[in-house]
């Protein structure tokens, strides 16, 4: 979409000197974000979250390390995942994701944790990486949330040595802990399907789960700001001894943005739908901080934008815009999404600089 105001800014202004940064802010498109500023794509087959194998995109950056993005390895908009009832969906995916990168030589880790459609406290990815759980019998269990309430002994000898080699950062906004009324289940639960009545089983599952594991890996994370993270994902990193840092923020930094805004006279940002929570950490309100902080308007052009937000949205942007020329369909806006962008870039900077 970058590119796509981009051509309606030159519509206006074939002069204009235009640095695209793709930005994002920890869910879907963070990889697509950080590989724009070099590196390389790497599609691995790892295990999606109702266990059946798919192809997912990875990223080896030009710095050495890697990003995994949970969206594409266990996101909530596949609907072969979300066929499954969540109780038994897995991050297995992720662990495997992580290994197959180990074995390509990266070392720093950045896990992008928006938009996941698991649940398990982070289990699946441990199990990815070589931890094993078993219940009072000595059976194998599966790392799914209607399991975990079953383990009697986990081994962690397993676990890849690589990782202790790792630096892990977390990419997230959020600052739940992994259980509790905030925790993972009972916040963000609901909308990957958990119901009412399963919050308080499958919670008590992940605290039974973090039972087991802190005493056996010698650390206690689940209190931890953001282990509730992509359903407890965020835990699990946290035991491995990651940082968290505000995805939105990481991106910024990765793509150089504070560079490309030495010397501009504007900068355009926007997202998908506009409100007030695009002022806690989104990815257009982190490129606006940077942009107030060289001087440089910042203004706003999203799919949709809340009026209900304006007043608070306008005390950052000089000027919130919408690119819909009139009662549209979500389906015609998805589909004409970078016409309509342009369109409306050419128009504001026509406003703004006039034309050349």
């Amino acid at each position: 979409m970058a590119n796509a105001i981009a051509e309606g800014i030159r519509r206006a202004r074939p002069d204009a000197d235009i640095r695209i940064r793709p930005m994002a802010d920890g869910g879907e498109g963070t990889l697509d974000a950080m590989l724009a500023a070099g590196g390389e794509r790497r599609m691995l087959n790892v295990r999606g979250a109702a266990s059946a194998r798919r192809d997912a995109a990875t990223g080896l950056l030009a710095d050495g390390g890697a990003i995994v993005e949970t969206a594409e390895v266990v996101g909530i908009t596949d609907p072969d995942g979300m066929a499954v009832p969540v109780t038994e969906r897995s991050t297995l995916g992720m662990g495997e994701a992580i290994r197959a990168l180990l074995d390509s030589g990266a070392r720093t880790f950045y896990v992008a944790l928006g938009g996941s459609s698991t649940n398990d406290g982070g289990a699946g990815l441990l199990v990815g990486l070589g931890l094993k759980l078993f219940d009072a019998g000595g059976k194998e269990l599966q790392p799914v949330p209607s399991a975990l309430a079953q383990i009697a002994r986990i081994d962690v000898s397993g676990l890849d040595p690589r990782v202790r080699e790792v630096e892990f950062v977390g990419m997230s906004d959020v600052d739940n802990p992994l259980t509790g009324d905030h925790g993972a289940t009972a916040i963000f639960g609901p909308q990957k399907g958990v119901t009412p009545e399963q919050i308080s089983t499958i919670d008590a599952a992940l605290t039974h789960f973090a039972d087991l594991l802190e005493p056996a890996m010698g650390v206690v994370k689940r209190n931890q700001p953001g282990a509730g993270a992509a359903g407890g994902l965020g835990f699990a990193l946290h035991m491995l001894g990651a940082r968290f840092e505000t995805g939105a923020e990481v991106v910024a930094r990765e793509i150089g943005l504070d560079g490309a805004l030495e010397g501009a006279n504007w900068l355009i940002t926007g997202e998908g739908r506009s409100d007030v929570q695009t002022l806690h950490g989104k990815a257009p309100f982190i490129a606006c901080k940077h942009a107030r902080t060289a001087g440089v308007p910042a203004t706003l052009l999203s799919g949709a934008v809340d009026s209900a937000a304006l007043p608070r949205l306008s005390e950052f942007f000089a000027g919130c815009f919408s690119p819909a020329p009139g009662p549209i369909t979500l389906d015609t806006a998805i589909r004409d999404a970078a016409r309509l962008l342009a369109n409306e870039a050419e128009q504001l900077t026509r406003l703004r600089f006039g034309s050349n």
